[in-house]
């Protein structure tokens, strides 16, 4: 059960989570003279975006080169690994300047935190893939952007290109030199980019968007914050255990992921009080409804009948519901299941007990929790099933309709 929840059912949680990061949330509204401005006193995240790797990828889309560098990149999975050859000069040239940890990262902070990811695995993945995942559903903007881009059309092909995001992240070594996190980082980066050059061509996304430029360091703060805070507060809101320096290691990696993605590190929350401070001010009110939100969460919740879970869809429903709020679950057109959700709002606390050693007492629901978490993580393996992750590719288009 760990081996699967870490590297398969933590990663589908991240899938699930991350469609934001890879997808606008919060771009700024204003005059480009104003953005300058904004951007160049360093005092707004929201009008920040990424001065290195934008104009790199308007080059290389423009110029037709991107797949030759899907093809290139391919092999370039470990973190020590040297650049494959076929990339273009000026973009190897970038690649070799931020391929590497920033000076103020904290190895033994990042090793703590790949051990608390294993430890933790199952309430992470829950809370990644049933809370954060279908939370950014309830992101307008970032639910506009991820229905209208590339991807879109295909959740299930999306979701487990991320899933590389979510499993390097959660490797025990996936910061050191033989781990491969700082060059998925790194790609999806450049992935952002493209999308920022992409998405405001596609005459879909224009009509329903109130930002023009996607994905600042902002979007990217609130997705971290629809991530990282919400299962800090969730672990916590559960009572299971959770050590300071599990909580510090938690926070860095986070902080350092985040960082890899290009968002400045003043802007990035020194301590977990700081960060739910921020999130109640940049994610809390936004949460709301979309069309296009509406149809992604049905598009996640419904790639379960697929398989097994061994539970009704009414069941996932009240989870979801129990995870977020009855308010969400309203706003998503959950239907509810009252018998359900009754069994989930005793079961889980009891299996937490147990499972946590708090209590003797092994609840008759205990197995089935268990196989709801192992068939939850069996959705994407028929992506991963070879050991190996769904390489990241940059996209070329939008969207067609």
């Amino acid at each position: 059960m760990e081996n699967l929840s870490r590297r398969k059912a933590l990663s589908l949680g991240v899938a699930l989570g991350l469609v934001g990061v890879a997808n606008p949330a919060r771009a700024s509204t204003g005059s480009a003279s104003e953005a300058a401005a904004a951007a160049a006193a360093g005092t707004d995240p929201a009008w920040i975006w990424d001065d290195a790797a934008d104009p790199l990828m308007v080059s290389m889309l423009d110029n037709g080169h991107v797949p030759a560098i899907n093809t290139a990149w391919a092999s370039w999975v470990n973190n020590n690994d040297p650049l494959p050859g076929g990339l273009p000069a000026d973009f190897a040239a970038y690649l070799r300047q931020v391929n590497r940890l920033p000076s103020w990262a904290d190895p033994v902070k990042l090793a703590r935190a790949a051990d608390f990811n294993r430890r933790r695995d199952t309430y992470l993945f829950m809370l990644y893939g049933l809370g954060s995942g279908i939370m950014s559903t309830v992101i307008p903007r970032e639910a506009k952007s991820v229905y209208w881009s590339a991807g879109g059309a295909d959740m299930q092909d999306r979701a487990a290109k991320t899933f590389t995001f979510g499993y390097d992240l959660s490797q025990l070594g996936a910061f050191e030199p033989t781990g491969q996190f700082v060059v998925t980082a790194n790609k999806t980066r450049v992935v952002h980019a493209a999308v920022r050059h992409l998405l405001p061509q596609s005459p879909h996304w224009k009509a329903v968007a109130d930002e023009t430029v996607p994905i600042s360091a902002a979007d990217i703060l609130v997705t971290f914050h629809s991530l990282g805070t919400y299962v800090y507060r969730k672990l916590l809101d559960w009572k299971i255990p959770f050590p300071a320096a599990d909580q510090e290691a938690f926070l860095h990696s986070w902080q350092v992921a985040v960082h890899l993605l290009g968002v400045p590190y003043e802007h990035i929350p020194k301590t977990w009080a700081a960060a739910e401070k921020q999130s109640a001010q940049v994610l809390a009110p936004i949460l709301t409804p979309s069309t296009e939100g509406i149809a992604l969460a049905e598009d996640l919740l419904g790639l379960t009948a697929q398989i097994d879970l061994g539970v009704t869809r009414g069941f996932l429903n009240e989870f979801v519901r129990y995870v977020l709020s009855d308010e969400v679950g309203d706003w998503l057109g959950l239907k509810r299941d009252y018998a359900s959700a009754a069994l989930v709002r005793t079961a889980w606390p009891a299996f937490i007990l147990f499972r946590e050693g708090l209590s003797p007492v092994m609840p008759g629901t205990f197995y089935m929790f268990d196989q709801f978490v192992r068939a939850l993580a069996m959705l994407f393996l028929n992506k991963g099933s070879s050991g190996t992750t769904t390489p990241i590719t940059i996209p070329t288009g939008n969207r067609a309709a």
